[in-house]
C-alpha cells in the first residue's frame, strides 16, 4: 500500500450519503463524520426545523448538506426522500438506515397500535427505502448500506420487546440484503450500538440507564461520536471486504 491509496481508505468525498433520523444524536454525529469525511449528506427526519437547522450546521462543518423532512412509517416521503437526493446531488451512494422509534410496553400490555407503529418506522421503513435507492446503489460503484440495529437484538429485552424483535429482524434483513445485492457490488451491514448518551436514552428511567451501564465493561455511555469510526469503516473504501456482519460497538457487554 501507499500513501495515495491510505489516504482513500476513509475518504469520503463525492459520495453522497443519506442518514435517516439525522438530526440530533447518533444521526447527527453521523451526519458530521460523513461530512468532515468529505460526503455530500441528505439528513432526514420528521421535522422540517431540525432539517433544516442540522443541514445548516453541517454546511458550517464545511460540507454540502440538504434537510428533508421524512416520516419513516409513510412509504411515499421515502421516495420522495430518494428523488430529493438524487435532485439534489446527482445519486446515491450510502444509506444509513438510524431513524427508530423506541416504543416500550410490557408484553401483556402491547397495543396494535404501538406494534404498527413500532415496525412501520423499525422496520418497515429502512427496508423500503433501501428498495427505493436501489437503482441508485446499483449505479454507484463505491454503494454501501449501513443499519443501525442495537444490542437488543442480541440481549433479554424486557419492557422492549416489539423494538428489539425490529431489530433483531432488521439484523436479518441486512444478512438477506448483503447476499442478494452483492452482485451490483453493494455491501450491507449493520451497526450495533449498546447504551449511548443520546434524547432516547435520557427518555429511560435513572434506574434502567444505570442497569444499562452496570451491563458494560467500560462502566459508561457512548458519545454518540463513539459511533463514528465503525460506521465509517463499513460504509468506505476501508471495509471493502466487510458485507453481512454487524459490529457490536457497546463497551463490552453483549458477548460473554
Amino acid at each position: 500500500m501507499d500513501r495515495a491509496s491510505f489516504d482513500r481508505l476513509f475518504d469520503m468525498t463525492d459520495r453522497t450519503v443519506i442518514v435517516t433520523g439525522g438530526t440530533r444524536g447518533i444521526g447527527l454525529a453521523l451526519a458530521e463524520g460523513f461530512v468532515l469525511a468529505g460526503a455530500r449528506v441528505v439528513v432526514a427526519s420528521r421535522k422540517p426545523d431540525a432539517c433544516e437547522e442540522a443541514a445548516q450546521h453541517l454546511r458550517g462543518l464545511g460540507g454540502q448538506a440538504v434537510g428533508v423532512p421524512t416520516h419513516l412509517g409513510e412509504v411515499g416521503d421515502l421516495e420522495a426522500l430518494v428523488q430529493r437526493a438524487v435532485d439534489e446531488f446527482g445519486g446515491i451512494d450510502v444509506v444509513v438506515n438510524n431513524a427508530a422509534n423506541a416504543l416500550a410496553q410490557p408484553l401483556g400490555e402491547m397495543s396494535v397500535d404501538a406494534w404498527t407503529k413500532s415496525y412501520e418506522v423499525n422496520l418497515r421503513g429502512p427496508v423500503f427505502l433501501v428498495q427505493a435507492a436501489l437503482p441508485h446503489l446499483k449505479a454507484s460503484p463505491h454503494a454501501a448500506v449501513l443499519n443501525m440495529v442495537s444490542v437488543g437484538a442480541f440481549n433479554f429485552a424486557p419492557s422492549l420487546s416489539i423494538y428489539a424483535s425490529g431489530k433483531a429482524a432488521l439484523m436479518s434483513f441486512t444478512r438477506s440484503m448483503a447476499a442478494e445485492f452483492v452482485p451490483h457490488g453493494i455491501r450491507v451491514n449493520a451497526l450495533a450500538p449498546g447504551p449511548v448518551d443520546t434524547d432516547m436514552m435520557r427518555k429511560n428511567p435513572q434506574q434502567a440507564i444505570d442497569a444499562m451501564i452496570g451491563g458494560t465493561l467500560m462502566k459508561r455511555l457512548a458519545t454518540p461520536d463513539e459511533m463514528v469510526g465503525a460506521a465509517l469503516l463499513l460504509t468506505s473504501d476501508a471495509g471493502s471486504y466487510i458485507t453481512g456482519t454487524v459490529i457490536i460497538a457497546d463497551g463490552g457487554g453483549t458477548p460473554r
